[in-house]
This record gives structure tokens, C-alpha cells and sequence, in this order.
């Protein structure tokens, strides 16, 4: 029988000084991204407990998702991926960028961490390529997987109340695209990508 996962809360001079159990003010957020945010509540402040639960793949990587083959994979080369369209969401593209092989930000070989440079260029371009689209904005939070993963997301062009680090809230808020053009979007970015070298669409 798996014995539950013990956890304390954590002890440092930085946590001993947090207010746990309050609710913060949230003005901050609405005074520095008024473009997107008129009224927020926080939640109350949760305890930061010890150590935290494994990431996805951190405990056994042989089961990590983003190292098997799928069909959400829109492209590859031999170093990198990026899949999309396992959601349609309301933003025209969110892609999930990682490396083929399981590696983590802290021991990705540099020859990896060097074609993404090049890599984050090209996807860019590729995503400015789908009509309608102003910036490709590129975001990692990494605390759902222990593989690396970035993320690319399509802001549309004229939409200012996107800017900066607003614009992931913004796909779940705006009307989900239709399948089709949804769909059409991420072809769009494969056959981009595809056309500087690598394969798109490689399990379908």
C-alpha cells in the first residue's frame, strides 16, 4: 500500500514572513494591466507546503507524455517538437514547444538548448503567418511536466487588451474558434515550420 505523500509547510526566512490565510489585495494586477484586468479577487493565501508533488514524468520518465509519439504533434526535427490542437481554444494558436528527448531546462545538452534560439525565430514567423495575428508571444511555467516546454500563443493583431502576460488568460475567456479553422490555423504553422526543415504533421 503506497503511503500518502507527506508534506510540511515550508521554513525558510521567506515564507516565515507570509501572510497564510489572508486574502491579498489584488490591485497590483489592475493598476499594472489595466488593459485586461478591472477587478480581480484572490483566493486566500494557501500554505506552501514540502516538498512538492512530482511533475508529470519527474518520478518515472518512462511514463512522461511529451516523450511518446502523438497525433498532436504538428511538427519535429531531430532535437525539437510542437504540438497543438489538443484543445481549440479562443487565442488563433497555443503550441507546446519541447525537446524530443527528456530533458530538463537544467541539463538539456547545450547543442539542444542551441537550436531553439533559431527554433523560437522561425515559430514566430510561422504563427505571424496565420491571418489576423500580430505577435507570437512565448511563455514557460513548467510546474505540470518535468519535461522542458515553452509555449507559443498567437496574440491577434489590434487586441491591446492582450499584451504582455494577460494574453494566456485570454483563451479560455474569448468564443472558441470553430474545429475547422482552428485547424487550418495549426497547418498553417506546420507547413511554416516544415518549410525551413523538419516534418510536420509526423504521426499522422
Amino acid at each position: 500500500m503506497t503511503e500518502p505523500f507527506a508534506q510540511h509547510p515550508a521554513d525558510t526566512a521567506f515564507h516565515a514572513r507570509l501572510p497564510i490565510g489572508a486574502r491579498l489585495d489584488a490591485t497590483p494586477l489592475t493598476e499594472g494591466l489595466p488593459w485586461a484586468f478591472e477587478q480581480i479577487t484572490m483566493r486566500p493565501l494557501e500554505p506552501m507546503l514540502v516538498p512538492e508533488q512530482p511533475r508529470g514524468g519527474e518520478a518515472d520518465p518512462e511514463n512522461c507524455s511529451s516523450c511518446r509519439p502523438s497525433e498532436h504533434t504538428i511538427w519535429q526535427d531531430d532535437l525539437w517538437q510542437v504540438r497543438a490542437g489538443w484543445d481549440i481554444g479562443g487565442l488563433p494558436f497555443v503550441g507546446a514547444i519541447s525537446p524530443r528527448e527528456h530533458w530538463l531546462l537544467e541539463d538539456a545538452p547545450h547543442e539542444v538548448l542551441a537550436a531553439y534560439g533559431p527554433l523560437m525565430q522561425r515559430i514566430s514567423q510561422a504563427v505571424k503567418s496565420i491571418p489576423g495575428v500580430a505577435r507570437s508571444h512565448f511563455a514557460r511555467w513548467n510546474d505540470g511536466s518535468a519535461h522542458l516546454h515553452l509555449w507559443a500563443l498567437a496574440r491577434p493583431a489590434g487586441m491591446m487588451q492582450g499584451r504582455g502576460a494577460a494574453l494566456a488568460f485570454w483563451d479560455e475567456m474569448l468564443p472558441k474558434m470553430p474545429q475547422e479553422m482552428g485547424e487550418d490555423h495549426i497547418r498553417i504553422v506546420a507547413e511554416a515550420l516544415a518549410a525551413g526543415g523538419g516534418e510536420a504533421f509526423p504521426n499522422r
